[in-house]
């Protein structure tokens, strides 16, 4: 059964904590052992497993990008999201997540992050949690 989560970004740049939207997908399907599948149908997004529980990491992460990949450069891509395009291919646009005992298997710290680069927008994570 494949599941969506909606997410509503509001900045150019950021990163929103879905962790506990993607646990209520993976309670949804009484998977108790398995493998939780996400996908984002985006090209200037991506998808990440990094610390939430301080959020001055996730605005690190989004200023080093910044300087890595700037707006400001001479991209050949007319729409002015080149930027925005990089970004996503460099993180990537899916994730695999362990579930033991119908949870996620995530560290102590980790979090899952929908990386917005070209917001705010209206997105979509697709979830399939699968049984093994």
């Amino acid at each position: 059964m494949l599941q969506t989560i909606n997410v509503r970004t509001q900045k150019r740049t950021e990163l929103v904590d879905i962790t506990a939207e993607v646990a209520e997908a993976v309670e949804r399907t009484d998977v108790q052992s398995g493998l939780c599948h996400l996908f984002l149908p985006h090209t200037t997004a991506a998808l990440v497993i990094n610390e939430n529980a301080d959020p001055s990491v996730a605005i690190d992460i989004t200023e080093s990008l910044d300087r890595l990949i700037p707006w400001d450069f001479d991209y050949r891509h007319q729409e002015g999201n080149a930027a925005a395009h990089i970004k996503s291919s460099l993180l990537g646009n899916s994730l695999t997540v362990f579930v033991e005992d119908g949870k996620l298997l995530l560290g102590k710290w980790q979090g899952v992050f929908l990386c917005e680069f070209d917001g705010g927008r209206a997105r979509k994570v697709v979830v399939k949690v699968v049984e093994g």
